[in-house]
């Protein structure tokens, strides 16, 4: 069975552990969490840099209006730029 996932703050807390040289035993036991679950902590942290939640897998996001304008504007700039136009 799946537990719920840690708050950010625990994962800093985590994070900043690890940062002071504690090992993974006393940061698990000071924090009651699974020697485990702090060691993927550490390696996602050390991977992506952030403790946030990361985005899944899934459905693509659908671009919204103004990317859209966004991006035929900077494509319309770069093809004039070349001298071709449409």
């Amino acid at each position: 069975m799946r537990s719920k996932e840690l708050s950010v703050e625990l994962r800093d807390r985590i994070v900043s552990r690890h940062r002071s040289g504690e090992g993974y035993q006393q940061k698990s036991a000071a924090l009651k969490v699974r020697k485990n679950t702090v060691a993927t902590i550490i390696l996602k942290w050390k991977m992506f840099g952030t403790t946030k939640t990361l985005p899944r897998a899934g459905h693509p996001v659908k671009l919204r209006r103004a990317l859209v304008k966004n991006l035929m504007f900077t494509l319309a700039e770069f093809l004039c730029g070349d001298g071709i136009t449409f």
